[in-house]
């Protein structure tokens, strides 16, 4: 049993239909001493079926996810469903309404705080009663990201190379049912905590996205998503009706070795040389570092050190020293891999 003192106002052992509320997590402030951050949670239950945990905002600055979630949020009747679906729009939503990636209450990285601290800050509370209570209850775990204000990210679904070959089977087929023409494999290079690897190390299939960046949003992004996402919840047989069959094999990449993701070397204004999706060779210019206090001294060229696609690029134009400029993907089978 879990110690969470998050209290849901959804009945977790409900009857079939459709039910709403949130989880309540208790949190002080200046001027509230028994205040609580309310996370707006749903859950649809109809019949036999998977259970399938559906998330957004994991991030506040990743949109699309949470514009897709909030539309089934309003669209979807129970009659729409085999077996259960569970709805969490904006886990970071003090984040989301502040457009940043880390939550302005606890100053946190949401996916970094796996698998939580039941009297942590409200994030580590958050992501204790998902690792404790909502993870055991789910089949299939869907944790939809882009780049946010930070990065563009070639519109992919993606997954980590789980060591179990049964699991990453699944996660294979479900990441290619996103529909994306590229789908990636990724490592994590800036931490440890993440919300997919600790749905992962229970054995779940997980499914989760890199769906563009930046601050703009465009319409080709959104459909992509809710196509995208509609899709997978068909496949994975939670939401009724027929599964579009992709037209043409995705393209599998891979960036598996630290060399593979890019970090400015110094500060300064950052010039891509080559846009996402964009393929180019070892040797090959990916991008320039400009020296605003000193426009005599000639850019700093950062390169490709092999050949591959570029799958995401810095998206602000000024950037820090340590800061990711570009990430560099190969053509990989993932069925191959050890």
């Amino acid at each position: 049993m879990s110690d969470s003192q998050i209290h849901s106002t959804v009945d977790l052992g409900a009857a079939p239909g459709v039910h709403k509320g949130h989880l309540a997590i208790p949190y002080s402030h200046n001027l509230g001493g028994w205040a609580n951050l309310l996370v707006p949670f749903g859950m649809l239950r109809n019949g036999a079926g998977p259970t399938v945990l559906l998330m957004a905002g994991n991030h506040g600055d990743e949109y699309p996810g949470q514009v897709a979630i909030l539309r089934l949020w309003r669209e979807l009747t129970a009659e729409d469903v085999s077996g259960t679906l569970l709805l969490l729009p904006t886990l970071s939503q003090p984040a989301a309404k502040a457009a940043t990636r880390l939550s302005p209450l606890d100053g946190k990285n949401f996916n970094r705080c796996f698998p939580g601290n039941p009297t942590g800050t409200p994030s580590e509370m958050l992501a204790h009663y998902l690792s404790t209570v909502l993870f055991p209850m789910a089949d299939i775990v869907i944790d939809l990201h882009t780049g946010g204000r930070s990065m563009n990210f070639l519109p992919c679904a993606h997954m980590h190379l789980v060591p179990d070959h049964a699991q990453r089977e699944k996660m294979i087929i479900a990441t290619e049912a996103f529909l994306t023409d590229v789908t990636f494999l990724y490592t994590d290079v800036a931490g440890t905590g993440l919300l997919p690897a600790e749905a992962e190390r229970q054995g779940k299939t997980v499914i989760t996205t890199e769906l563009g960046g930046g601050e703009p949003v465009f319409a080709e992004i959104h459909k992509i998503t809710q196509r995208g996402l509609k899709n997978v919840l068909r496949h994975c047989g939670v939401l009724q009706g027929a599964v579009e069959q992709r037209k043409a094999p995705a393209r599998w990449v891979q960036s598996l070795s630290r060399d593979d993701y890019n970090f400015a070397p110094e500060s300064g204004l950052w010039e891509a040389a080559v846009d996402v999706g964009g393929d180019v060779r070892k040797g090959d210019d990916l991008g320039y570092i400009h020296f605003l206090e000193n426009p005599s001294r000639a850019p700093l060229v950062v390169t490709a050190n092999e050949d591959g696609v570029v799958v995401a690029n810095r998206a602000p134009s000024l950037v820090g020293q340590g800061d990711c400029v570009a990430v560099l993907a190969h053509d990989t089978d993932p069925r191959k891999l050890p």
